[in-house]
């Protein structure tokens, strides 16, 4: 997943971005509103993490706005005030989960985990990338009219890396992702598996450069 943190606790930023980095996610973060806000609008996150309390702009005033916007990016907000009140006023303004402070990371992690998959499960059912369109609900690949036969591990590939556009994944990330850490595989699997995606679909689809991993560019 890539995941926007706002929040102006440095200490905060810098615990969660460590403990979401280890499991493989991508992080960016904001300590003023008005930046977070700014990041928001114009970057793709699969889940964004804001609290309550910000400079130049409050959680509650970035969510309005952002929902205003018609971005609908997941949204789990953190906040020292944890009457029933606040809650309900965080999730009216249009944030989707809320977490008081303290909180463990387990919990905060396993939330966001929680909103993503909510929200693959309820997102568009088509995607489109160049002549490619993927319909998420069969599962059905398309190239231009003709139909793209993959097998389960390439359409998984597929997604994940549509999922990420525009930025590197990993071998770990992908071994993580589409096998579990606790199956081991081949460490050529995963160049295979690219291999015969780039030959089903096109092979200026999927970028790679050493040392960083793959990405699919749009």
């Amino acid at each position: 997943m890539k995941l926007l943190i706002i929040e102006d606790d440095e200490d905060i930023i810098s615990f969660l971005t460590r403990g979401f980095q280890e499991d493989g996610h991508l992080l960016e973060s904001a300590i003023d509103g008005e930046d977070g806000e700014y990041l928001a609008s114009i970057n793709s996150y699969d889940v964004i993490i804001i609290d309550w309390m910000l400079p130049s702009k409050n959680g509650i005033e970035i969510i309005t706005s952002l929902r205003e916007k018609n971005i609908l990016t997941p949204i789990i907000m953190l906040s020292a005030k944890g009457e029933i009140e606040n809650k309900i006023e965080g999730l009216q303004h249009g944030a989707d989960d809320y977490l008081s402070k303290p909180f463990s990371f387990a919990e905060l992690e396993a939330r966001v985990a929680a909103l993503h998959r909510r929200s693959v499960s309820q997102g568009v059912t088509l995607l489109h990338i160049g002549e490619i369109t993927i319909n998420t609900t069969t599962k059905i690949v398309t190239k231009g009219e003709a139909q793209i036969i993959l097998t389960a591990k390439e359409y998984e590939l597929l997604l994940f890396l549509i999922q990420h556009k525009n930025i590197f994944v990993t071998n770990e990330m992908i071994e993580e992702q589409l096998w579990g850490m606790q199956e081991y595989i081949n460490s050529n699997v995963i160049q295979v598996t690219i291999y015969h995606l780039r030959k089903k679909l096109t092979k200026e689809l999927i970028k790679s450069t050493r040392g960083l991993g793959y990405k699919i560019a749009v």
